[in-house]
C-alpha cells in the first residue's frame, strides 16, 4: 500500500513537472518565433537603410563631381577675366575701382577654397582608411616645414609623442589644420605653439596650445561648425571648413575634441585618437624663426 501510494505520489510529481515542461516549450517556441519576426523586421530595416545610405552615397558623389567640374569651372574664367581686366587696366583705376576689383578676385580664390574644403569635407568616412606605422615625431616636422611658419614663431614638440599604427593622411590633415589655424588667428608677430601627447586608455591625447589672443566661451561650439568663422570675410582665405573638418575626422576615428580658451590667454585644442602601441623619441625639438 505504501509503495502504491508512494508510486501515485511520484506519477503526480511527474505529471505536473512534464505539464511544466511542455508549457515552457510552448514558451520558448513562442519567444524563438517572435524573436524571428524581431529578426526578419531588423534585415528587412538594415536592407532599407543601406539602400537608403547607398542612395544618399551617390547622391554625395555626383554633388562631389558637379562642385568639382560645373562649379569650379566658371570659376576659373572668372578668375582670368578679374587677372585680364586688373592687366589691362594697370595705373589707369582709381582707388576705390583698384579696391573692388581686389575683393573681386579675393571671393573668387574664397569660392575656390571652399569649393575644396567642401569636397575634402564630403570624403571623410567615405574611403577606406590607409593604416601605416606612423613616427607622430616626423610627421609633425614634415607639416611644420611644409606650413612656412612667419617668422618669430617658436612651434616646439614635446618628447611623449608615439609611434603607431594608423592613417597617416587624415593625422596629418588634423595636425595640419589646428597648427594652421594658431598660426593664422595668433593675432601677433612673434608666437609659440606647443604640441604635445599623453596616453589615456585606448587613446591618445594629444594637445596644440598657443599664446594666441584666445577665444571667447561663447564662440566655442561655434568653431566647430562648417563655414562659421570669427572674422569678417570681405578678405582673407578663412573658409570656416578647417575646424569643422579636424572635427568630422577625429569623430569619424571613434575620437573626441575640445577646445579651451579665454581671451588673451591663448588657445588649446585637445583631441583624443585611437592608440595601439607607443615609442618615444628621446628628445624635444624645437623649431624657431627668429624675428
Amino acid at each position: 500500500r505504501k509503495i502504491r501510494q508512494l508510486v501515485e505520489l511520484r506519477t503526480a510529481e511527474l505529471i505536473d513537472v512534464n505539464a511544466a515542461l511542455n508549457n515552457e516549450i510552448l514558451e520558448r517556441r513562442a519567444a524563438e518565433k517572435e524573436l524571428k519576426e524581431l529578426n526578419d523586421d531588423l534585415e528587412y530595416r538594415v536592407v532599407v537603410r543601406s539602400s537608403e545610405a547607398e542612395r544618399r552615397a551617390r547622391d554625395l558623389e555626383q554633388f562631389a563631381y558637379v562642385a568639382s567640374h560645373d562649379l569650379k569651372a566658371p570659376l576659373r574664367a572668372i578668375s582670368n577675366l578679374t587677372d585680364w581686366i586688373s592687366e589691362d587696366l594697370e595705373g589707369k583705376l582709381n582707388a576705390e575701382s583698384a579696391e573692388q576689383l581686389a575683393l573681386l578676385q579675393d571671393r573668387v580664390q574664397r569660392m575656390n577654397a571652399l569649393i575644396e574644403g567642401l569636397l575634402e569635407y564630403s570624403r571623410v568616412g567615405r574611403t577606406a582608411g590607409s593604416d601605416s606605422l606612423v613616427d607622430t615625431h616626423e610627421l609633425l616636422k614634415e607639416i611644420v616645414d611644409s606650413l612656412s611658419p612667419p617668422k618669430g614663431f617658436t612651434i616646439k614638440l614635446g618628447k611623449e609623442l608615439p609611434v603607431f599604427h594608423t592613417d597617416r593622411l587624415l593625422l596629418g590633415q588634423v595636425f595640419s589644420n589646428l597648427i594652421s589655424n594658431s598660426l593664422k588667428h595668433h593675432g601677433g608677430k612673434k608666437g609659440r605653439i606647443r604640441i604635445e601627447c599623453r596616453k589615456i586608455g585606448q587613446f591618445y591625447e594629444f594637445s596644440v596650445s598657443d599664446d594666441g589672443v584666445g577665444i571667447a566661451p561663447e564662440y566655442h561650439n561655434k568653431v566647430f561648425m562648417i563655414f562659421q568663422t570669427l572674422q569678417a570675410k570681405d578678405y582673407g582665405s578663412n573658409t570656416g571648413i578647417g575646424l569643422a573638418l579636424v572635427k568630422k575626422i577625429v569623430e569619424e576615428q571613434g575620437g573626441w575634441i575640445t577646445l579651451e580658451s579665454q581671451p588673451g590667454k591663448g588657445t588649446l585644442f585637445r583631441f583624443a585618437w585611437p592608440a595601439e602601441f607607443n615609442n618615444k623619441p628621446d628628445d624635444e625639438d624645437t623649431f624657431t624663426f627668429p624675428s
